[in-house]
């Protein structure tokens, strides 16, 4: 039997392959496809502002003022009139949902598959540590999740260009980062999941996603509610208010609280997988 290295191993085809790129190589398919799909739609909707403009630009004030509705979609901070207003209100929800279900359901299935495919046998007899082999699924979720970015966003930068308007690119950049941080976190939580359980909880992990969103409309909506904005990673990535330039102190504020869950979520799923008893 051919010997196997303590840095590699043996793929389908015979040649040797990281954990991480098997992991990487596994799920790409998949990532280019939700990547095509969100950012296709994303690139849709931009294309179709160009049909509603007019309309879209006289019902603009109107949208201004309809209350907790405008505030909960941001239509109260950016001008939905203008291409980057309306990519700021309308279509970065369905970007940061999007990013955020794909991460969720791809943490949530990298380190739960293995038991429940009873593959872990052959993973934890090759010579790589607990440690090592749970570093190089966390460095391919990373990975997939910054590649899926990549594709995300040079797709509606075409649309833009498309369109002859480019947005003001330090915000959008600031959005996209912000953005990206925020599907990390939600897809380290899930990767602790992932973890803690034996079968794949992919309905649990869209669930979060979901709940999270929730409660950041709610802490828009509802005053009382305010403070959840520190509890959910939609907050601080808000295109409206990163757009609108917002509160610098209290998103710096939301990015800290978020950097901390996703350091004790990754930190705990480490501690938990060492101990975990795997027979």
């Amino acid at each position: 039997m051919k010997e196997i290295s303590t840095k590699r191993i043996v793929s389908r085809k015979g040649r040797d392959m990281s954990l991480f790129w098997q992991e990487y190589k596994m799920n790409v398919k998949s990532m280019v496809i939700w990547a095509l799909c969100v950012g296709g739609i994303c690139v849709g909707c931009l294309l179709l502002y160009g049909s509603l403009e007019d309309s879209v630009s006289e019902m603009a004030d109107v949208f201004a003022n309809m209350g907790a509705f405008s505030e909960a979609l941001g239509m109260d901070k950016v001008n939905i009139g203008t291409l980057e207003g309306y990519y700021a209100v309308e279509i970065s929800i369905l970007f940061s949902l999007g990013g955020a279900v794909y991460s969720a359901m791809l943490g949530a299935g990298l380190v739960a598959k293995e038991e429940e495919g009873k593959t872990y046998e052959f993973l934890n007899a090759l010579p790589l540590s607990r440690g090592k082999i749970l570093a190089e699924k966390f460095g391919a979720f990373v990975g997939l999740s910054f590649t899926f970015h990549g594709i995300c966003v040079c797709l509606v930068l075409l649309g833009f260009a498309w369109m002859g308007s480019m947005p003001h690119m330090e915000s959008f950049a600031k959005y996209h980062g912000a953005a990206f941080f925020m599907c990390l976190e939600i897809g380290t939580v899930c990767f602790l999941l992932s973890v803690i359980c034996r079968k794949r909880p992919i309905s649990a992990a869209v669930g979060i996603a979901m709940f999270l969103y929730m409660m950041d409309i709610c802490s828009k909506v509802v005053p009382a509610l305010d403070k959840l904005k520190y509890f959910t990673p939609f907050s601080y990535s808000n295109a409206a208010d990163i757009f609108s330039g917002g509160n610098t102190d209290v998103w710096l504020r939301e990015i800290g609280v978020g950097a901390a869950v996703f350091g004790i979520a990754l930190c705990a799923s480490f501690v938990v997988y060492q101990k975990k008893d795997l027979m």
